[in-house]
C-alpha cells in the first residue's frame, strides 16, 4: 500500500487515514487520491527485478572465471541469457542461456568453442581463458509480467573481463648486422632486444654484467615520421671519436694500394717446403703429383682497431609497441652506444622483461665477441682434377669467456685467392661457403683467405687447396691418343703395300 506523509509532523499514514487527512487540510483532491491508489496496485502486479555482478580481477591466460550475475526478483523467472560485447558495444553475441520454463540450458558458441558450464542458473564458468575472451560482458535476466504472462520485464548488469598474457618469447639480436669491422674509426652499434606475447604491453631495461645500465630515453623515428629525429632529453646524433691527424695518416699507411690492410706475414703464410721445392712447383704446375701434405694447411691471423676510446660510453634507450591481431602486444626496446672494441669484447649484456603476470622477471642475455679464427672443413679431403671442392666455416676457436662456435654479433664472412682471383673470375665472395667447380690441376697449392669480421674485430684464416691426380681423367686422355696412334701406323702400312702393288703391275 502507498503510505502518506503528513507536512508537519511527518507522521506516516496509510490508506485508511486519507480520509481523515482530507478533512483536516482539504488540499488532496479525489483524484490524486487514485492515482495514488494506481500506482500502489501497478506496483503489486509487476513486481521488482535488479540485477548486480560483481567485478573480476585481472586473470592470466589458462586461469579459470567465473561470471556470476546476481539478480533479486519477487516475480517468476523466464531466463538469463549471457551476451559478450564487441565492437565498442555495437554487437551483442550470445554466449549462454538458462531456459527456466523448460530448466534447460544450452551454449550459443560453436562446438570447438564450447568452454562455458552453467554452475548454477545465474553463474557460468569458462575454463582456461584465452586473450580472445577479454572484453565486456552482460548478464540479462527476464521475469513475467504479473499481469499478463505474455509480457516480459528485462534487466541487466554487466563486468569487464581482463584476461593478461605473459611474454611467451624475448631474443636479443643485433641491428645492422653482420657488418663489417672499422678499423680506423668508432662506430655505434645497438642491441634489440624483442618481447612477443604480452598483454598488456611488458617493461623492458638493460643490464651489463648484472648491473642495470643507466640510460637516456629518446623516441626511435618510425618509417612513418620519415626518419626524422625527434625525442626526449635533446635526442642528439651518438657521438663519434675522431682521431688526430698523427694517428690518421699512420693508420692510413697500412692500406695496401687497393684499401685493403696490408697483410704481414699472412698474406703469404710460413711452409714448411722440402728441398727442391722450386722444381716441385714447377712439376706440380705442369702436371699434378700426389703432395706430402694431406691436411690443407691452415694460419690464423686477428686484428684489432687501431683507434682508442678512453671515456665511458653513453647509452641510449628507445622501446616501440605494436599492436597484434590477437590482443597481445610486441615491444621492441634498443640499446645504442659508441663501440669500443678494447673494452665491449667479453662483455655480457641482458635483457630483462617484466610483466604483472610473471612472478619473476624473464631474462636472455649475450656475450659480445670478435671472431677467433674460424674453424674450416675442405671437402672432399682428398681433391682430384675436376672434383667440386666445397670450404665451409664449421664453427670457431674457442676463446676465453666466449662458448665454442658462438660469436654475437653474427660475423661476415668474405672469400679471397691470395696472388689472384678466385676460381669463377671474381675478387671475393661473401657467405659461410666456397664452392670450386671442376677444379683445374693449375690451382694445386693455391690459398684462399676467410676473412671473418663484426663490429667489435676481424680474423683470417688461410688454407691451402692440395688437388691430386685424377686416374680416371688421366685414362680418359690416353685413350683416345692411342687410338689415333694405331690408325696413323695402319693408314702407313696400306699405303706402302699400295705402291708397291703400283710399281710391280708397271714392271710387269
Amino acid at each position: 500500500m502507498v503510505g502518506i506523509t503528513q507536512p508537519k509532523n511527518g507522521e506516516h499514514v496509510n490508506a485508511d487515514g486519507v480520509w481523515d487527512l482530507l478533512q483536516n487540510k482539504g488540499k488532496m483532491t479525489v483524484f490524486s487520491l487514485c492515482l495514488l491508489l494506481c500506482a500502489d496496485l501497478l506496483d503489486l502486479a509487476v513486481g521488482y527485478l535488479t540485477v548486480t555482478i560483481e567485478p573480476l580481477p585481472p586473470v592470466v591466460v589458462g586461469e579459470t572465471v567465473t561470471l556470476k550475475c546476481n539478480f533479486k526478483t519477487d516475480g517468476r523467472l523466464r531466463e538469463i541469457v549471457w551476451y559478450r560485447v564487441t565492437d565498442g558495444g555495437t554487437i551483442k553475441q550470445k554466449i549462454f542461456t538458462y531456459d527456466a520454463m523448460f530448466n534447460t540450458n544450452y551454449s550459443h558458441m560453436e562446438d570447438y568453442r564450447k568452454r562455458e558450464d552453467l554452475v548454477y542458473q545465474s553463474t557460468v564458468r569458462l575454463p582456461e581463458v584465452r586473450i580472445s575472451d577479454n572484453g565486456p560482458y552482460e548478464c540479462h535476466v527476464g521475469i513475467y509480467d504479473r499481469a499478463t504472462r505474455e509480457k516480459v520485464v528485462l534487466a541487466s548488469g554487466n563486468v569487464f573481463l581482463t584476461v593478461m598474457s605473459p611474454p611467451n618469447n624475448i631474443s636479443v639480436s643485433a641491428e645492422n648486422c653482420p657488418a663489417p669491422f672499422s678499423r680506423y674509426q668508432a662506430q655505434n652499434f645497438t642491441l634489440l632486444c624483442t618481447a612477443k606475447g604480452g598483454k598488456p604491453a611488458p617493461s623492458v631495461y638493460f643490464k651489463r654484467d648484472g648491473e642495470l645500465i643507466e640510460v637516456i630515453s629518446y623516441i626511435h623515428p618510425s618509417a612513418e615520421d620519415g626518419g626524422g629525429s625527434a625525442g626526449v632529453r635533446g635526442a642528439r646524433p651518438l657521438l663519434s671519436r675522431d682521431l688526430d691527424d698523427t694517428k690518421l695518416q699512420r693508420s692510413l699507411s697500412l692500406l695496401d694500394p687497393e684499401g685493403r690492410p696490408a697483410r704481414m706475414f699472412t698474406e703469404s703464410p710460413e711452409r714448411r717446403w722440402t728441398p727442391g721445392q722450386h722444381t716441385q712447383g714447377r712439376q706440380q704446375k705442369e702436371q699434378p703429383s700426389p703432395a706430402t701434405e694431406i691436411i690443407p694447411e691452415t694460419v690464423v691471423s686477428r686484428e684489432f682497431p687501431r683507434w682508442v676510446q678512453s671515456t665511458d660510453p653513453i647509452y641510449y634507450f628507445s622501446h616501440t609497441h605494436i599492436s597484434q591481431s590477437d590482443g597481445s602486444v610486441l615491444v621492441q626496446a634498443r640499446l645504442t652506444w659508441t663501440l669500443n672494441p678494447q673494452l665491449d669484447n667479453d662483455a655480457m649484456f641482458s635483457c630483462e622483461v617484466k610483466h604483472p603476470a610473471l612472478s619473476m622477471p624473464m631474462q636472455t642475455e649475450v656475450t659480445l665477441a670478435a671472431p677467433k679464427g674460424p674453424k674450416l672443413l675442405m671437402t672432399p679431403t682428398r681433391a682430384k682434377v675436376g672434383d667440386t671442392v666445397r670450404i665451409t666455416v664449421q664453427g670457431f676457436q674457442v676463446g676465453a669467456g666466449v662458448p665454442g662456435n658462438e660469436v654475437f654479433p653474427e660475423p661476415l664472412f668474405t672469400w679471397t685467392r691470395v696472388g689472384g682471383r678466385l676460381l669463377d673470375g671474381s675478387a671475393e665472395r661473401d657467405g659461410k661457403e666456397l664452392i670450386l667447380e671442376r677444379v683445374p690441376a693449375e690451382l694445386n697449392g693455391s690459398m684462399y683467405r676467410c676473412t671473418a669480421q663484426n663490429p667489435l674485430g676481424s680474423t683470417d684464416t688461410h688454407t691451402r687447396l692440395i688437388v691430386f691426380e685424377n686416374p680416371a681423367m688421366m685414362k680418359n686422355t690416353q685413350n683416345p691418343n692411342n687410338g689415333a696412334t694405331h690408325v696413323d701406323v695402319v693408314g702407313l702400312i696400306w699405303m706402302v703395300l699400295s705402291l708397291a702393288l703400283t710399281v710391280t703391275v708397271k714392271l710387269t
